[in-house]
């Protein structure tokens, strides 16, 4: 499936830059998605994060230079890319939970992390509910935080963004600026290649943006998934969408925000939709 082949292409060139710069946006091209996109969908199928997926990579490595040879542990660091032998020093600890400088004494264990291969895997068939609806741009408004371009780093902000929006009543605030399609409470991560990244808590609104910012979606064409359920059932479902449903959809993602439309925002009971943006392969 051409799908897999360019997610295998991908690790193909991590494995050949592993030693030196590793384009996010180039993994992107060769996947035919954005970085961000990219990263995300790594995330799903692999179970980890694409930066630690790279970092064990290279630890792995370095374990097999220093077990083999007399190259200081500062050479090894620099080959791999971190400038500071404490940088490097902490990142192998973290994978192999011992010094670089142990690793050559007799009977010392380490870990080692072969290169990911994607398969095609036959999952039971549980039923996903979707449709496509091709739609105009249109205009949020609401607040935003910028994004780290790798997205592991991104793991609080999120959620903080959400908290702080609920105990100070912004959300209310944006509640009563709603006007416009698609209705209810917005989270879009707007992370194109060629913008800066940002997480938006927004509403579709034409009115005046007074205290928010606003920001338009592009057209696009969306895959549009429902959901009910907790917080955690959301990510279960992009999950899905992307382990599932993109590989065998005849569709591949475009470059516009991931949107998640919060039509009854309750924590515990609530009812969403993802908006996946898409192209026809």
């Amino acid at each position: 499936m051409e799908w897999v082949r360019r997610l295998n292409q991908s690790m193909n060139y991590i494995e050949e830059h592993l030693t030196s710069e590793l384009d996010y946006e180039q993994l992107g091209r060769i996947a035919c998605c954005s970085a961000y996109h990219f990263q995300r969908m790594f995330t799903y199928m692999a179970g980890i994060t694409l930066s630690e997926y790279i970092r064990r990579r290279k630890m792995s490595l370095a374990a097999v230079d220093l077990q083999g040879g007399d190259a200081k542990v500062i050479d090894i660091a620099e080959k791999y890319g971190y400038s500071s032998p404490t940088a490097f020093n902490r990142a192998f600890q973290g994978v192999h939970g011992i010094a670089p400088s142990h690793v050559r004494n007799e009977g010392v264990s380490v870990k080692s992390f072969p290169p990911i291969t994607f398969t095609i895997t036959v999952k039971g068939a549980e039923e996903m509910e979707y449709r496509i609806e091709t739609k105009d741009a249109f205009r949020i408004v609401g607040v935003s935080e910028p994004l780290h371009k790798e997205i592991e780093s991104n793991f609080m902000v999120v959620p903080k963004m959400w908290q702080d929006a609920v105990a100070s009543g912004m959300i209310q605030r944006l509640a009563g600026m709603m006007d416009a399609k698609p209705s209810g409470l917005l989270g879009v991560s707007a992370c194109g290649d060629e913008e800066e990244w940002k997480y938006f808590i927004a509403v579709s609104s034409t009115k005046d943006c007074g205290e928010f910012e606003e920001y338009l979606v592009p057209a696009s064409t969306w895959a549009i998934f429902p959901g009910t359920g907790t917080n955690q059932s959301i990510q279960e479902l992009e999950q899905r969408i992307v382990t599932e449903w993109l590989p065998a959809s005849g569709y591949e993602y475009a470059n516009a925000p991931d949107i998640e439309v919060y039509l009854n925002p309750d924590p515990q009971n609530a009812q969403y939709e993802v908006w996946i943006p898409v192209t026809k392969k």
